[in-house]
């Protein structure tokens, strides 16, 4: 009798609360979910200026680089180009062969 007296007493309060607490607030996030997906403008938008100086900015840093990866390639074969002429004259492969 006490068990079926408590089912009487809880059924209601859960469907009391689920109906004037649990589904407004469902209600309330559904609705601001469906307002951040339906705005159009983004949240942050950097300014023109700070962007055009970014990249230019950037393209100078790229173009710096490329200065200097030159030079180290010409550095590179210069030191090959004189690395393979002494290895040449100390096999002494150019003066021998020409006199004969």
């Amino acid at each position: 009798m006490i068990q079926s007296n408590m089912e009487d007493v809880v059924v209601p309060i859960v469907a009391i609360v689920s109906i004037f607490v649990i589904a407004p607030i469902a209600v309330a996030y559904a609705r601001m979910l469906w307002k951040r997906a339906s705005d159009p403008s983004p949240r942050h938008q950097p300014e023109p200026d700070l962007v055009n100086r970014r990249l230019e900015q950037l393209q100078q840093s790229v173009e710096a680089m490329a200065i200097e990866v030159e030079r180290i390639s010409e550095g590179q074969r210069f030191v090959t180009k004189l690395l393979s002429e002494r290895d040449r004259d100390a096999l002494g492969a150019g003066g021998t062969r020409r006199d004969k």
